[in-house]
């Protein structure tokens, strides 16, 4: 790449860099997430693109790639601030929420495709869709507003891992069985096999971080801390340098980026000397972020949308109604409505595990994800990716003392 092709992917960035300060103030005085400008801004610039085709492809692809390390940024910087006994403890209430709201999102989503007439595969890749919760954005609201760290933002982060885990599984397990199912050649023994090592990979990749972070995090921050110079940026360097790698590694293995990143982040939230270098990795957060909600916006397909419209709408109600109703199935008789509408609406945003979803189902074929699918389920991402975090911050806003109820009522449960 010469001087000359670099000189666009240069002026993207800056632009987009500039672009996500005067958003950053804008939306704080506006009281509007900040991730909601961000994927309004790409969604623009995707406009323009298909209007004056100005955007290369080495500028799309290094959107992609900041896109990427967004998300790894966003999510590794949760696991740092997480506190790993606090997200154990609600593992058991996590694993039920995870699997009231998956079954009634799928069972919704597949419901509403079959009376459109879509057929059982292509119904089949909308549940699988609707199962998936994009835990980035709902975190980023409830980050900002200072109520990650509490129980009910850890029993969040718990229920969206879940969510976007078995989402990941079942995209897996769909991908490999679609084309025998529609050629009707279905192999059970060769499918269990494949099946079983996707479980595989994911156990061990979930054993490794556990032994790297009980055995050898603490000794190797300590090593890098104690070099001459600036201990809190060698520290730095070394905690992103590794989350990018076990993130990597993730997406390599089919587990997605944001997992990885998820995991890395829990790795070190245990050791102080790393969780006192979280402020120092802040600047690199604040300049990442913002790449993962412009490239979501950036990566909505505006070719199929006008057609998909109709179809995206009638979709559109059952992805919202299947997370909310879900999730408010378990919370309701515990903590009241208000808790189980909240974290509903924490769930409702779709964007990148469904959309690799709908991707890979069309790539498949228009027997398994058509176009005009294809283009509905883009419309279900971009309007719950967009509204969901407005709504989310309104309630907050409506509803301030929620989260602190709900610990409350916790801690007199465990009294009692």
């Amino acid at each position: 790449m010469g001087d000359g092709e670099i000189i666009e992917p240069l002026l993207l960035v800056s632009g987009a860099i500039l672009a996500a300060t005067l958003i950053s103030k804008v939306a704080r005085r506006l009281r509007v997430p900040g991730a909601v400008g961000f994927l309004l801004v790409g969604l623009a610039l995707r406009a323009l693109d298909s209007q004056l085709d100005w955007v290369s492809d080495d500028s799309a692809s290094l959107l992609a790639l900041l896109g990427e390390l967004g998300v790894a940024a966003l999510l590794f910087r949760v696991g740092l601030e997480s506190k790993l006994d606090k997200l154990l403890e609600q593992l058991p209430r996590a694993s039920l929420v995870w699997a009231a709201n998956v079954s009634v999102s799928g069972a919704l989503g597949f419901a509403a495709a079959w009376s459109c007439g879509l057929g059982a595969l292509p119904s089949t890749f909308v549940a699988v869709a609707f199962s998936a919760t994009s835990i980035g954005l709902s975190v980023a609201v409830w980050q900002e507003l200072g109520k990650l760290d509490t129980p009910l933002g850890a029993l969040l982060v718990d229920v969206a891992e879940l969510d976007d885990l078995s989402a990941i599984v079942l995209t897996s397990m769909l991908v490999l069985a679609a084309p025998a199912i529609h050629a009707g050649t279905v192999e059970p023994a060769a499918l269990a096999e494949a099946i079983g090592w996707i479980v595989l990979q994911l156990v061990g990749f979930g054993a490794a971080c556990y032994l790297f972070s009980r055995y050898l995090e603490e000794r190797l921050t300590r090593l890098f801390a104690h070099d001459e110079g600036d201990r809190s940026a060698s520290v730095v360097l070394f905690l992103v340098g590794t989350g990018l790698a076990v993130a990597a590694i993730a997406g390599a293995l089919g587990l997605s980026v944001a997992i990885g990143a998820l995991f890395a982040g829990l790795m070190f939230s245990r050791d102080p000397e790393a969780i006192r270098a979280e402020h120092s990795f802040e600047p690199i957060h604040a300049l990442f972020v913002p790449f993962f909600f412009l490239d979501i916006g950036f990566g909505v397909d505006l070719e199929h949308i006008g057609s998909a419209l109709g179809l995206g709408a009638v979709l559109l109600v059952p992805a919202v109604l299947g997370k909310v109703g879900g999730v408010m199935l378990p919370f309701v008789p515990r903590e009241g409505w208000r808790v189980g509408v909240l974290m509903g609406v924490s769930m409702v945003p779709r964007a990148e595990i469904a959309l690799v979803v709908a991707r890979l189902g069309n790539r498949l074929g228009e027997w398994a994800v058509s176009d005009r699918l294809y283009g509905a389920l883009v419309v279900v991402c971009a309007a719950t990716a967009i509204f969901a975090p407005v709504v989310l911050q309104r309630m907050f806003l409506a509803w301030p003392d929620a989260a602190r109820a709900e610990a409350e009522a916790e801690a007199e449960a465990e009294r009692g």
